[in-house]
């Protein structure tokens, strides 16, 4: 029989450094999700808090009731399907486009000389210094009718009348691609810069051209960038709210906005939280089948050099 030893009951390194992490995921994620659902599945009702409790003790006994009248709600008015269908087509495009305009970027930064690069990642990286409030503000003041963007054009002769861009979808599109493109930029350029250098050089020894080496080197190599910056990207677009709120119309439809009327507009409380509950799974689900499928094939991988 192994002796006792109280070193066996102390965690090791590792178990320690991962523990304040996953406490604070629980205190400020899982447990406010836990929270949200719970009230997904109560009644709306007129007072503090505006929705019913789960259980209730009554008669001597214990009374649990879940609501679905959310959940119904989402699957059967055409209005929150719209929703749910526009949030994810402009979180799509907006993520495409970020792509596009982001990896040529990413690519020019991280081929740049040190000095160089240091400049240009201050200025993808300068953005942050303001809040997003104001940075979007300032578009409104750049897309409206009267608005920098208009003025310019027409000073110099390319339009006669004002171009209708506020309030419509391709203002909260640009909104979009500007607020997000330095968290697409930024993961890449890190992939980026860490690839060796001599695979292309070996390509270019053996008489493949720049773009094709370009094709079947440097681009398969960051996929791992790209990915996660285009994670970071579709993510928060779907439930964006300030953007569409400041540049969109009324007829732009987005979760953010949903979720804020149902909250504080309506007051209605378990219907904003099925709202948010639906949203997280449409999110959570399709990532979490990726991740997998990702480690199986890390593990295929690795099962085939062995």
């Amino acid at each position: 029989m192994k002796p006792f030893a109280v070193r066996d009951w102390i965690p090791s390194g590792r178990t320690l450094a991962v523990v304040p992490p996953f406490l604070w995921l629980t205190l400020f994620l899982l447990v406010p999700f836990l929270l949200v659902l719970k009230i997904s599945f109560a009644e709306l009702q007129f007072g503090i808090p505006p929705y019913t409790a789960l259980a209730e003790f009554k008669d001597e006994a214990v009374h649990f009731s879940l609501h679905l009248r959310g959940y119904i709600l989402l699957f059967t008015d055409s209005l929150y399907l719209a929703t749910y269908l526009n949030s994810l087509k402009m979180a799509a495009v907006t993520t495409i486009c970020c792509v596009l305009i982001g990896y040529p970027i990413a690519y020019y930064i991280a081929r740049s000389s040190p000095a160089v690069r240091n400049v240009l990642l201050l200025g993808v990286i300068l953005p942050f210094w303001t809040s997003l409030l104001l940075r979007v503000y300032a578009w409104v003041g750049i897309l409206r009718n009267d608005g920098l963007l208009n003025k310019l054009l027409m000073g110099l002769g390319v339009i006669s009348s004002p171009l209708e861009i506020y309030r419509t979808d391709l203002a909260v599109y640009i909104g979009l691609v500007y607020a997000y493109l330095p968290f697409f930029i930024l993961p890449l350029y890190a992939n980026l810069v860490k690839m060796d250098l001599r695979l292309l050089e070996a390509a270019y020894d053996l008489g493949a051209r720049p773009w094709q080496a370009f094709w079947r080197i440097t681009v398969p190599l960051s996929r791992p960038g790209v990915i996660a910056g285009a994670m970071l990207v579709f993510i928060p677009s779907v439930g964006e709210y300030v953007i569409p709120e400041m540049l969109g119309g009324a007829d732009t439809l987005m979760m953010g906005r949903v979720m804020w009327n149902e909250f504080f507009n309506n007051a209605d409380w378990p219907m904003a939280s099925a709202v948010t509950c639906v949203m997280v799974l449409l999110l959570l689900v399709p990532l979490a089948l990726f991740q997998y499928s990702q480690v199986r094939q890390q593990e295929a991988a690795q099962r085939g050099r062995a």
